[in-house]
Parts: C-alpha cells; structure tokens; sequence
C-alpha cells in the first residue's frame, strides 16, 4: 500500500483562544487525576474536535488515518501536541511518533474504552471477590480489536497513578490512569506491549509525594536487587480430571496416610557455584526423591516472591509471582503437574498474616494505611517488624480470597499451610499491657482476622474439592478444625506445637533424668484428638541456634542417633499426620541454612544412610498399615498399654484401624538399658510379627536380639499383664523402638 501521504483537508488552526497551560503543568509534573477527560479526541470550544497527545520527548506528530498521515501541532513549548479536526474519527486513533533517535508507531491509550467489570469491582469492594487476579494487575488481552495489556490497580486515596516501565522510559508523565472513584480503582489499556517487560505504578499522592509501586497482582516479579513487576502471559489454569480430584481427595482425606516432607527450594540442593535449582530440575530431582523416600506430600516453604532471602519466603511482597530465583510461571507449573504426574501432594506455605516494609510493597501503598492498620498497635507487628493486614477492610479480604483461590485454582495444589494463625487471632500476641488494642467486645480476638480466615476456608473448600488447609497454630484456641458452619474455624488439619514443644523437651534430656519429665511424652493424648492433627518437626526447630535434630539428643555419637530412631519411630506411631523438614531424615548435623545446600555428603557415612534408611522404612510401614493412620483423629485408635512407666522410660501402646483385628503395638525404650526378656500385655491371643526395630543393624543400631529371621514370630502366653490376660516376652534394645503386628489368632 506503500507509505501514507500527508493531507491537511481535516485541519483547522488551533485556535488561540485554546488555553491549556494548567493541564500542561499537571501532565508535566506527573500528577494528572483525569487523563481520558482531556487527552484523546474531545469536542473543542470552537465545535470541532481535537486530538490531544502528551508525549514526553517527541519531536513530531502525525496521526494516521486511512492510509493519510496528519500532522499534529505541538502547543506552545511544550509536550502536548493537538490536531484539530472537523469530523469523528474511528477509535483506536493511531500515530506515528518521531523521536530524536527513531519513529515509532503506537495506539493512543485515551482512545480506548473502559474494561472494568462492574460487577467484579463491587465484589471487590464488598471484600468477596475470589479471582480479582483476574481484573486487576496486568493482563495481556486484545481491546477494540488491538492487542495489548490492561492495568489496573487499587489506589483509592492516591491524587495520580501512572504505568512506568522499560516501554517508557519510566516516565510517569507518560501512562496516566483512568480513575474510578465509585471503586477506587485506577486502570489503562497500552497496546503493543511485550512480554518480560518490566514496569510498577507511580502513585502521587494526596501530599505530592511520589511512590513507585510493584503490582500487588503481578504473575513475576524480579528478583532482589530488582524490585520492579514483569510482564507475563499467563497460561491457562491446570485443571484435574475426575480421576485426579479423586486421588487427590483420597491422600488428603483424615483417614489417608498423611507423611509431608517440607522444603525450602533454595537451599535442599544447590547447582554448579552455589547456584540456584530451577523449578524443571527440582521437578525431576526433588520429586523423584520424595518418592522413593516414600513421603506422601511436599510442602513448600514460601514461594511467592519476597525480595530477602533470609526471611525464607516469610516476608513476601508478591504474592502472586512464583519467585523467579527458581524460573518462570510456566517452570513452576511444571513442577506442580510432576507431582500430580506422581501422586505426590504439593502445599505451599502460604503467609496472609503480614507484610515487610519494602519500599515498592504494600506498605502505605497509596500513600494512607490502604492494606494495613493506620493503629500501630494493630498494623504493625514487634517481632518481626512488619505490617499487619486490615482483616476489617473488605478489598483486603478479597484480596487475601483471591490469593488462596490463585494458588488452588490456578495451579491445582493440595492445600495452602497457613502460617502463623495465632499473631492473627489475637489481638495482644507479643504485646504487652497498653500496647495493643481491644475489639469492639471488649476482647483480645481479632474478630476481622477470624472473619476473613473462615471466608478463606470456607470457599477454598467449597471450590477445590479433597484439598487441605492447614493453620500452625501454636495456642489453645478452640475449633480451629471444626467446620465454619459449627462456628470453627474450618481448617482441615492444625499442627501439633504442644506434642513437638514436649517431646522435643524430653528427648533433649539425659536418658538418667527422662523419668522426671515421663509425662512429656504422654500428655498430647488428652488433646489428641480434640482436633484434626499433623506433628511436625519443621525448619523452625533446626535454626536460630536451637541445633539440629540430631544434635538436641543427648549421649556419645551412637546415642545420638539412636535417640533420634527412637523418637521418629515413636513420632510416626503417635496419632497424628506427620511432617519432618528436609535433611531430617538423615540426621543433617549442623543447623539448617538458607544460604547452601543440605550435606548430602554425609550419606557415605553407616550411621546417617541409616537413618535415611529408617525414615524410608517408617513411611513404607505407615502407607500399608492403616491402624497407623485410619483412626488419626478417633480416640477409638489408640490405647495405652503401660502410660505409666516411668521409672524405666518405657511406652507402649495399640494402635486399631477400623477393622478391632488390625492392630499394631507399639514400644518404645527412651534409656540405654536394654531388657532381653521384656514383657508387655496384648489385647488378644496369637502370634505377633515384629515389623519395625529402630535398633536394626541396617539403621546402624547394635542388633540387639535381633534373630536372623528380620521378622520374628512371637507367640502370646496366657499370662496377665498391663490389664490384660494375654503378653509377650520380647528382646528390646536401649534407645528404641519396635512395632508388632498380630497377623494369626494361634
């Protein structure tokens, strides 16, 4: 068609009496509130139409239309360049825009109608939106036929916002957003944008100060020290076939064997120079190992983009991004599909109960107290200093929905660990008298905070069946697993700090003084089942100079270990789900850190492949035994055999799955003293199996009255013991534990 010819027939002189001084000293400074009243095509003083374009930076201006070129006029000196017409043009109006250095066409973004849903905004509002990652942030999608990407975000109290980015120049006086005031709500359609461009909001506000914003919405984020968004095409969501939410209803159901292996990404192991795995290589290594361990579960420590390493994920300021430390949307994708390739359960840890500071964050995001508490007695929090949610503000309880259905929904997940549960639900956590401030009752319960944790729960289960939501919640706080609808919280599972805070307490003793500290071990069974419970040994009990596992157990170099497989088997019989961060289950010597890779090196090593021996035989033996896992939840699956015996440091119990007859015992020997004919009662007559001994010469344990049958039958005696009229005689070792099952009646 060749190139467009210049035609001045649709021009008329600018008339002087046009005066736009004001509005040029507005767009020059950065600050415009209402960009689509004056920039585009509007009617003029002289009824004809004008086609106003601010252009930081050009030198000339042509607008064209049907294969014509129409010059603009720039007025006075400045930016702003003006092209008087006499008739209605088409919309999208196109310009070619000459520059010092080059030409460049593009679509004026005044020229583009409104895309804001209505209806999604007034859900927004109303704080029970659940996809406003749908709306809000960037997205690439076509507007009047012209392809480009759509911003919008929340900034009610802002005088101005601005898209700056790599496309121009990070001029804020370029991108001026449309205001809604009705929702608070600013957004602009540029077309012609590409992909991994970078770009943030420059938010004016109501003072004059200028704040540049990373997108609370965006799909990447760069990585530290980079603090800008990144354009992302955002694939489509997974979705599970009826087979694929079945499975993953049956391993998260509380009847399943539950055994979660947790993980910080950046540190299980590490590349060539130190370097970070990607999400693809973790796909295949990680997932694979987690198999053949035989753990059920991955959980990830947080994900989503935080700009400190050492907060650990802790401190996130996209809550939407997957960090690029370890690759793309896409790569992270893949890794979640490898998981349910495999059937392995995939959580994230999730931390909707504060923000850190960061300049480009939430933090006085436009300029007021927006996402958090404006009372530093309920916005900030001491320990660690960061802000505190507005749990009371509904776009901030749609925002928080609609993160939790991002990760569910988008990306197929198991379930969402909800981090820190108990600063949210009080009002008073880690604050002294005068320091913080009481709800409208009178009480210390953060009541929005409860509110928008049922919502979360509420709709997370209602949309995303067979998943798990999980609160660490280190308090007494009642119903924390009941339904919403039986005035609970309705978290599907709640993690056991009083039975890891105790335990962890008595093997931490000398094997001479754990008699004093015998109840330490049985007191969780007056709790155990008044919530649904998952016993974790997480990466909070491995830092911060509280030792590895291995080394919190008392004794020389073989009683550590020994400790430690007594207390795993010991973990792993207790009623409970389980959970054991990574470099646990071979007995990780040094403390956990962020900064390299766990010491696989010591694998070479008997007594530490021992170990790893050991947790891979307790997840094998509790996946096919269901009296280890069935009735988890049921005091009708547990009975003590001897609680009380204290003077010897030695527990036993039952364990029943739902058929009486599937029955496990259960004893474990918390001294060095070894007994070469223990007694303990049995529920029935029979024949007993010993399927587990912590003390086995492959877990590097001594062998003590280990035959070299590797599961000796035991015959019951009709002699009384521990209540019953029925027991056994066994070898047990010092420092262990053994499993029986009854596999005949003679």
């Amino acid at each position: 068609m060749g190139r467009p010819h210049t035609d001045n027939t649709l021009i008329t002189a600018t008339s002087a009496a046009h005066h736009y001084d004001e509005q040029v000293a507005a767009l020059q400074s950065g600050c415009f509130k209402d960009p689509f009243g004056f920039l585009g095509v509007h009617p003029s003083a002289t009824n004809t139409l004008e086609a106003r374009l601010y252009l930081p930076g050009a030198v000339a201006v042509k607008m064209i239309l049907n294969n014509r070129f129409i010059d603009a006029v720039r007025y006075k000196n400045s930016d702003l360049f003006i092209i008087t017409l006499a008739d209605f043009v088409p919309l999208p109006c196109h310009y070619e825009v000459e520059y010092p250095h080059h030409t460049q066409r593009h679509y004026d973004e005044y020229s583009f109608t409104s895309s804001l849903d209505p209806q999604a905004m007034y859900l927004f509002n109303e704080g029970s939106l659940e996809h406003a990652y749908q709306h809000f942030g960037a997205h690439f999608t076509t507007q009047q036929q012209v392809a480009g990407v759509r911003f919008c975000v929340w900034a009610p109290n802002a005088a101005s916002v601005s898209v700056i980015g790599e496309f121009n120049d990070w001029q804020r006086n370029r991108h001026f957003m449309r205001f809604h005031p009705a929702s608070g709500v600013w957004e602009l359609f540029i077309a012609e944008l590409s992909e991994d461009s970078c770009y943030k909001f420059a938010i004016t506000t109501l003072t004059g100060e200028v704040l540049e914003k990373a997108d609370p919405f965006a799909f990447k984020m760069q990585q530290a020290p980079g603090t800008a968004s990144v354009l992302q095409h955002k694939p489509a969501a997974l979705t599970l076939s009826e087979h694929a939410i079945k499975n993953r209803q049956q391993r998260n159901f509380i009847d399943a064997p539950i055994s979660i292996y947790e993980v910080h990404l950046g540190s299980w192991q590490r590349g060539e120079n130190n370097r970070y795995l990607s999400y693809r290589e973790l796909a295949e290594s990680l997932v694979n190992y987690a198999l053949e361990m035989g753990f059920t579960h991955l959980q990830l420590m947080p994900i989503s983009e935080y700009p400190f390493d050492g907060s650990w994920g802790y401190q996130p300021v996209g809550l939407f991004a997957p960090s690029s430390r370890f690759g793309d949307y896409r790569s992270f994708k893949y890794l979640v599909e490898q998981c349910h390739h495999a059937n392995l359960g995939i959580i994230l840890d999730w931390v909707p109960g504060h923000f850190p500071s960061d300049p480009h964050g939430l933090h006085r995001f436009d300029g007021t107290h927006l996402y958090e508490h404006a009372d530093m007695r309920q916005g900030f929090h001491p320990d660690w200093n960061t802000y505190i949610y507005n749990y009371d503000r509904p776009e901030v309880q749609s925002f928080l929905i609609s993160n939790a259905m991002y990760w569910l929904q988008e990306f197929a997940i198991d379930g969402l660990r909800v981090d820190a549960v108990a600063s949210m639900l009080y009002l008073d956590y880690s604050r002294k008298a005068g320091q913080w401030v009481a709800n409208r009752d009178g009480g210390r319960e953060n009541l929005g905070a409860i509110a928008c944790l049922k919502q979360i729960n509420a709709r997370s289960y209602k949309n995303n069946p067979g998943i798990m939501m999980i609160a660490e919640e280190s308090t007494a706080w009642p119903g924390v697993t009941q339904s919403v609808a039986h005035n609970g919280l309705g978290f599907g599972y709640k993690w056991n700090m009083g039975w890891m805070n105790d335990s962890l307490h008595y093997m931490q003793q000398d094997a001479l003084f754990r008699k004093y500290h015998h109840h330490k071990m049985t007191f969780s069974m007056v709790y155990a089942f008044s919530e649904n419970y998952i016993l974790p040994l997480s990466h909070d009990e491995v830092v911060h100079g509280k030792k590895s596992l291995l080394e919190k157990m008392p004794g020389d170099e073989w009683q550590k270990f020994a400790n430690l497989r007594a207390y795993y088997a010991f973990m792993w019989a207790h009623p409970g789900k389980k959970l054991l961060f990574m470099g646990g289950e071979f007995a990780q010597r040094k403390e956990w850190s962020h900064d390299h890779s766990l010491d696989w090196h010591l694998l070479q090593h008997h007594s530490h492949k021992g170990m790893q021996h050991t947790i891979k035989q307790l997840n094998q033996l509790y996946k096919t035994h269901p009296a280890l896992y069935q009735l988890d939840s049921c005091a009708s699956g547990f009975r003590w055999i001897d609680s009380n015996n204290d003077t010897q440091s030695i527990l036993s119990f039952i364990r029943y799955a739902n058929k009486a007859d599937d029955l496990l015992l259960v004893i474990a020997n918390f001294t060095p003293t070894s007994y070469p004919q223990y007694t303990v009662g049995v529920p029935a007559k029979g024949v007993y199996k010993m399927v587990f001994n912590s003390d086995a010469p492959l877990l590097y344990g001594s062998g003590y009255g280990v035959s070299n049958d590797s599961a000796p039958l035991i015959s019951t005696t009709q002699s009384p013991s521990h209540g019953f009229e029925q027991s056994i005689n066994i070898a047990l070792a010092g420092l262990s534990t053994v499993y029986l099952q009854k596999v005949n009646d003679e």
